[in-house]
């Protein structure tokens, strides 16, 4: 093996790789000079409506499934084994839970942002926070979903750093501006397909070259990395099944629940029912690429053993192993290279296209139109495909505060965590405790936001001082001895701080979104309580799920009445002709629902009786993780 940089594309290489960005740039185009031609916020920001299960799922798996994922799974497998393969057993609840609470709650409510919920439920000054959280959240997010590929692209070819990040922020922002959500969900469909054909081509080389998936197995088996069932309860460590199949499911929760980017993929379907379908069609297609990224990193294994390319000196972070044993399995098959790199990007682009375009929609419909009210169709949607374009480059200035991170896989999943938690506290506050008021709310989200960024910046700190977890993270070797001695030294270490400080910090990052979560909905009940609960009567209908009338079946009805909300959501949602429709509707700039989405009323019958479902939602997108 020869020094890294040594490993260029073929010419084939490159032209594979150009005719895959050049073909996602050309559905953008494609979208913005056919149909409507972009020309409405409801076409531009929902696609019209119009968009059935299967590319929606694919859009939200791609969201998910980015260059962070494909980088950072496989070299996660072969530095510490298969405990991550568990994080799957989140996916069902993370996903079930979506499917039959938010969703429901969020399309009859005819919303347009997911922030729109929070006014209806609380106040204007919810939902502005709500909103501002939000942009701070996806514009660092697609900052490092941005500088991954870059990075590890320029370790393994000598590729321009910035100049891959320039090409591809470019090229997202310009079929994105142009082609409006419905350009953003079709090449998320195309780019998806990119991403199994080049992970499953480096697979099956990988696998020959190895001497059968048989001998691939026996050699991580061996090498001790196919981990069983870690029923630790631990918190603070890192990867057990515990923090990965409950600790993950808060993580799926701030995702696929309540985080924008899905929201308006979930709202620009055709029906409630496509919504939902699209939801769980998720589910499998995450199941293949959890089991993708681990066969990648037990392939690496079966090929370099311990002697990693980390330990050789041929890279210098375990973010560009990945690519440097893509270059070297398929060194000698011209266009797979090529094949595998435009994966990488297709899972990038696929991201911050829709963080582009769900930050569009959110600062229109939640910061500007309140405040400009008449403002005319054609200006709207011009302004929308100018805030697309303002955040493309405000993308480009955190790829580079992405660079001075450390372990990209880690630090994108710590910062949806971070601050995806108080968020999707926010949004249980006020769905499942008709008690919570507006106070609460705020003070709850700010509690919740204080004890993300003291966990988060205090574990960051105390890594960087302490000399000992590095030397520890850098070791290949499992050494059973050293981890258990380390952890006993955490353990007794956390013991002997009366304040306890040093146990938040060394919490695992998975726990990070149930833990700020929780924060928000204790401190914002309680802070309620203390200031004036609310009663349900008091609400806007439709803004409640009765979780806590439906958990507590077995106590009298007069008893569950005081208690908490029993008013089933279909039965609420039959109001939605008063204040709701008509905030929706006021801020909606006269769009009117078509004929044929009145026909979709009438086939969904019950269902959505009385319910508006002309939306003006907006789309988002990626992951995270």
């Amino acid at each position: 093996m020869g020094d890294i940089v040594q490993m260029h594309f073929s010419t084939v290489d490159y032209v594979i790789f150009v005719v895959l960005l050049v073909a996602s740039a050309g559905i953008g185009l494609y979208y913005a000079f056919s149909g409507g031609r972009q020309r409405t916020t409801q076409e531009f920001l929902l696609a019209d409506r119009s968009m059935r299960c299967l590319p929606v799922s694919l859009s939200l798996l791609a969201t998910f499934q980015s260059a962070v994922a494909i980088l950072g799974a496989p070299s996660e497998i072969y530095t510490h084994g298969t405990q991550y393969w568990f994080l799957g057993c989140s996916y069902f609840l993370g996903l079930l839970i979506p499917a039959h609470i938010f969703i429901p709650v969020f399309y009859r409510l005819r919303l347009s942002s997911a922030y729109q919920y929070l006014e209806l439920r609380f106040s204007k000054s919810v939902r502005i926070c709500g909103t501002l959280t939000f942009i701070f959240q996806m514009v660092i997010y697609m900052g490092v979903v941005l500088y991954a590929p870059a990075l590890a692209l320029n370790a393994v070819t000598g590729f321009d750093l910035w100049g891959a990040v320039l090409a591809m922020g470019l090229v997202c922002t310009l079929y994105t501006a142009l082609g409006g959500l419905k350009a953003v969900i079709w090449t998320d469909v195309f780019q998806t397909i990119v991403m199994f054909a080049g992970q499953l081509a480096v697979i099956v080389v990988g696998t020959h070259q190895a001497g059968g998936i048989a001998e691939v197995w026996r050699k991580a088996q061996n090498g001790s990395r196919i981990s069983g069932l870690d029923l630790n309860p631990d918190p603070l460590e890192r990867h057990t099944f515990w923090t990965l199949g409950f600790g993950g499911v808060f993580l799926m929760l701030a995702l696929y629940g309540v985080n924008q980017a899905q929201v308006q993929r979930y709202l620009s379907s055709r029906t409630e029912k496509e919504a939902i379908m699209s939801c769980y069609a998720v589910f499998p297609c995450q199941q293949i690429v959890l089991t993708l990224g681990c066969l990648m990193g037990l392939v690496m294994y079966a090929r370099y053993g311990e002697e990693s390319p980390l330990d050789q000196g041929y890279v210098t972070t375990n973010d560009q192993m990945v690519l440097y044993f893509v270059m070297d399995v398929l060194r000698d098959l011209p266009g797979l290279p090529g094949l595998f790199v435009a994966c990488l990007f297709s899972g990038a682009l696929s991201t911050i296209s829709s963080a582009f375009n769900s930050l569009a929609t959110v600062t229109m419909e939640d910061l500007i139109k309140p405040h400009v009210p008449a403002m005319t169709e054609a200006r709207a949607t011009l302004l929308s495909k100018l805030l697309a374009l303002a955040y493309g480059l405000v993308c480009l200035a955190m790829a580079y505060i992405a660079s001075l991170m450390g372990s990209v896989l880690q630090a994108a999943l710590s910062i949806f965590g971070m601050v995806g938690g108080p968020l999707l506290g926010l949004f249980c506050l006020g769905m499942f405790f008709p008690w919570a008021n507006s106070t609460g709310a705020l003070v709850g989200l700010a509690a919740g936001l204080v004890m993300a960024f003291w966990i988060g910046i205090g574990s960051f700190v105390s890594r960087m001082s302490a000399s000992v977890p590095p030397v520890i993270n850098a070791t290949v070797m499992p050494d059973v001895d050293n981890i258990t001695t380390a952890v006993m030294r955490t353990l007794i270490t956390t013991k002997t701080r009366p304040s306890g400080v040093q146990a938040l910090y060394s919490l695992s990052y998975m726990w990070y979104s149930a833990h700020n979560s929780a924060t928000v909905v204790v401190v914002g009940l309680l802070v309620s309580f203390l200031t004036g609960p609310w009663k349900e009567k008091d609400l806007n209908p439709g803004t409640i799920y009765p979780v806590l009338g439906n958990l507590l079946f077995f106590l009298p009805q007069r008893y569950r009445e005081k208690l908490c909300c029993v008013t089933p959501l279909e039965d609420k949602s039959k109001g939605l002709d008063q204040q709701p429709y008509q905030m929706a509707q006021k801020e909606s700039n006269g769009v009117v629902c078509s004929k044929e989405e009145d026909k979709l009323r009438e086939e969904e019958g019950e269902q959505i009786t009385a319910q508006p479902i002309c939306n003006l939602a907006h789309m988002v997108h990626e992951t995270a993780l």
